[in-house]
């Protein structure tokens, strides 16, 4: 019997290179459009599973034969949603605001397969230090922080400001790799 197809449902590179770590290749990528606002009064880890759950039941309704793997990151400061930043400035308020301070980071992860939809959420602790007005500068001007929650990448020239990380590192790049092996594998997934 044929492998199902699997579909990636973002158009994030990391997320790409991380599944190329453990020997996944998704035969398709097709981002999900969903409104990803964050209801009243919903916790960051609610969203991180949310928003992930949302965007594999999307494709998965397309595509009801494959499987359908689709994740979220959601950085939080407190109960404050560090989304990506719209611009140099709000970047740059980010990056002041988690100057020396220690920030959790949701990665929601669900695999889809017909209407049957799995979700894990992962929580990361990640501790940044104190970043001088300099560092804030150069990287905001060096445009690394686009498109990534918390305006910040931990894989790039950011990666220097982390004094600690309680978790998974590969989730705060934005796909936790063994809950997202486990998944694939619930849903009868074989690797190569």
């Amino acid at each position: 019997m044929a492998r199902p197809e699997l579909i990636l449902a973002s158009a994030s590179p990391r997320r790409r290179e991380l599944l190329a770590q453990v020997g996944i290749v998704p035969d398709r990528i097709e981002p999900a459009d969903i409104d990803e606002t964050p209801l009243k009064s919903e916790t960051p880890a609610q969203l991180a599973e949310r928003l992930a759950r949302g965007k594999a039941a999307v494709l998965a309704a397309r595509h009801p034969d494959a499987i359908v793997l689709a994740a979220d990151t959601v950085v939080s400061l407190g109960r404050r949603f560090l989304e990506k930043a719209a611009d140099e400035a709000e970047a740059t308020r980010f990056l002041k605001m988690l100057s020396g301070r220690n920030h959790r980071v949701h990665t929601g992860v669900a695999v889809a397969r017909g209407d049957r939809v799995s979700v894990r959420v992962v929580e990361t602790r990640v501790a940044l230090k104190v970043l001088s007005e300099a560092e804030i500068a150069a990287y905001v001007a060096s445009g690394d922080w686009r498109g990534k929650a918390g305006a910040y990448g931990i894989q790039g020239p950011a990666g220097a400001f982390v004094r600690r990380v309680v978790g998974s590192h590969p989730a705060v790049m934005g796909l936790p790799l063994y809950e997202t092996v486990s998944l694939l594998e619930g849903v009868g997934y074989r690797r190569g």
